[in-house]
């Protein structure tokens, strides 16, 4: 039997693999540029999309460098109630929200972050890959271009892929489900989660390789399953991890100083 999600998803999958060529490779170079530097690749994203960031570090086949940038309040905890899905849906709508989140991450010039966003129209994102440029950090988007037939709703008129220096389609229909179901007025199994962690395993496997390149290797998570390979490798990465943040922190902190003296 034909599989009903696995082969459609596997053909959007091959068809954002040949779409984003240059795409990726302009990414890889910017990331590995970053993480040659001893800088950040900061991973940020909302309600579904907070997942890749998730997926791609910490976790077996990931280095230290990238950086997962997880607001609590644009996670669901919940269903609904408290920490549930109807907050998440209207903070993520709130422009001016995100600033207020980021001002206290280590984002420093010559950093560069990936932000993930199925439809490309929400203010977390957008705001967030505003308030990055303005730092002097590379942006790349991970979106659905499928989204741009729609017009912008955020008051600078710009859209995710908009605002971004670097944009990788998943080529995700704008409705996200993909299997067709008889007697069923709505497809069902979303992509859109799925495809983008695909896209950013692509950009880590491509931007460890120009890393390579340069001779350069950063320490790199492996399964304890592995012979030779044990539970104290781990903490000692996560001892690489938190050296790099410290760094990042010390860089940070005189514009975190200058920011919140201008706020008061």
């Amino acid at each position: 039997m034909t599989t009903m999600y696995i082969s459609r998803l596997v053909k959007l999958a091959e068809q954002a693999g040949e779409a984003n060529g240059e795409a990726f490779d302009a990414a890889a170079t910017a990331l590995s540029a970053t993480l040659a530097d001893e800088g950040l690749v900061h991973l940020y994203g909302s309600g579904h999309s907070v997942l890749p960031a998730q997926e791609t570090f910490p976790r077996y086949g990931s280095y230290v460098g990238l950086n997962p940038l997880t607001d609590p309040r644009l996670m669901w905890h919940n269903v609904l109630g408290a920490g549930g899905v109807r907050e998440l849906l209207w903070l993520e709508r709130t422009e001016n929200y995100a600033e207020k989140f980021l001002d206290h991450q280590p984002l420093n010039p010559g950093d560069s972050i990936v932000i993930f966003g199925h439809s490309g129209r929400n203010a977390s994102g957008i705001d967030t890959a505003l308030y990055a440029k303005k730092r002097g950090i590379t942006v790349v988007a991970i979106t659905a271009k499928a989204n741009l037939d729609k017009p912008a709703t955020h008051s600078s008129g710009k859209r995710l892929a908009d605002a971004a220096d670097i944009v990788i389609d998943t080529c995700a229909p704008i409705e996200d489900a993909i299997v067709p179901v008889d007697g069923w007025s709505r497809p069902v199994a979303g992509s859109s989660t799925v495809l983008a962690m695909m896209m950013m395993h692509e950009l880590v496997a491509r931007t460890a390789a120009k890393l390579g390149e340069k001779g350069v290797e950063l320490p790199t998570f492996a399964s304890p399953t592995i012979e030779g390979v044990t539970l104290h490798d781990t903490d000692v990465i996560y001892g690489d991890y938190r050296a790099r943040m410290i760094g990042a922190q010390e860089k940070h902190i005189d514009f975190f100083r200058q920011r919140m003296a201008n706020e008061a």
